[in-house]
């Protein structure tokens, strides 16, 4: 399900944004953005995220810019191991090649961006991470909120198209029930053709495919889960839960049922009816892929 968040914040020299998407996806998948250095962030964001959502593809960035105040400087271990080893990765290559590079003094290292950086207490550090924290709950309320609203127009749509799928049902049991006697008359000719082709014929057999052509025209099971779809699929709408995946794999089961509804039909107008039913049902389906 879709929705956007966004919020932003300061304290003290540091500012803040936060952004929030999500856009639809069978599980839950999760891609945060953080700064580096801010201790606990991380896994409190995954774990309101975690316990707020159950499906989607939701990615979270904070940007975090904090103001120079003139204090004392310090170096930002963290990445300078991580310029240390791309120094390295760069000497071994230039070494493989051929080529000779000449040393980085310690000068060169701290001359890049990011190595050093204006000295923060653990006061501020601990202040700042409380801060931003604190931020998570009603950022992700925001965002659920938005997911819930888009559900609710969902609902709507779903329960319509459900509305449409039950009428058409009904529509097809009445077009089964007028063409029997056309069915029969189609086994009776069956009969004959058996009778006429063959010169000594079992009974039994002659039951047999009888039945077996009765059994490739009924279309009462068919119909009958039908209907029984559509009241799980109602009952779930009814829920205040998550119900994407269920109602996806019922969405498959009124697919299923209605093919086989078309495959029996043997009467234009069932048919007609069975080529309506998949196309609201395919429509149905787009629109569950939605739902959480």
């Amino acid at each position: 399900m879709t929705a956007f968040a966004s919020r932003t914040g300061t304290l003290g020299a540091a500012s803040w944004s936060w952004e929030m998407r999500g856009v639809n996806a069978r599980g839950l998948d999760l891609r945060l953005r953080t700064p580096d250095g801010i201790e606990g962030l991380e896994p409190a964001l995954r774990g309101a995220l975690t316990k707020a959502l159950a499906r989607g593809n939701v990615t979270v960035n904070l940007r975090l810019h904090r103001e120079e105040t003139g204090g004392a400087l310090a170096v930002d271990e963290t990445y300078l191991d991580e310029v240390l080893k791309a120094l390295d990765q760069v000497q071994e290559r230039a070494f493989a090649m051929g080529v000779t590079l000449g040393q980085p003094t310690a000068a060169d290292v701290l001359a890049q961006r990011g190595v050093l950086v204006a000295g923060k207490t653990d006061d501020e550090t601990s202040a700042l991470a409380a801060a931003l924290i604190a931020d998570i709950g009603p950022l992700v309320a925001d965002f659920v909120a938005m997911r819930q609203a888009e559900g609710s127009a969902l609902k709507t749509v779903i329960a319509d198209q459900l509305d449409q799928i039950a009428e058409l049902v009904a529509q097809s049991e009445k077009a089964a029930q007028a063409r029997a006697p056309q069915v029969k008359e189609n086994l009776t000719a069956a009969l004959r053709r058996v009778m006429d082709d063959v010169a000594e014929i079992e009974e039994a057999r002659v039951a047999q495919e009888l039945a077996l052509l009765a059994v490739k025209s009924d279309v009462t099971e068919e119909i009958d889960r039908l209907k029984a779809h559509v009241a799980a699929a109602r009952d779930l709408l009814a829920q205040n839960k998550p119900a994407g995946r269920k109602l996806d794999f019922l969405a498959q089961e009124f697919n299923r049922e209605a093919n086989t509804l078309c495959a029996k039909a043997q009467a234009p107008a069932l048919t007609a009816i069975g080529l309506d039913l998949k196309a609201v049902i395919d429509q149905m389906r787009e629109q569950i892929q939605n739902v959480e």
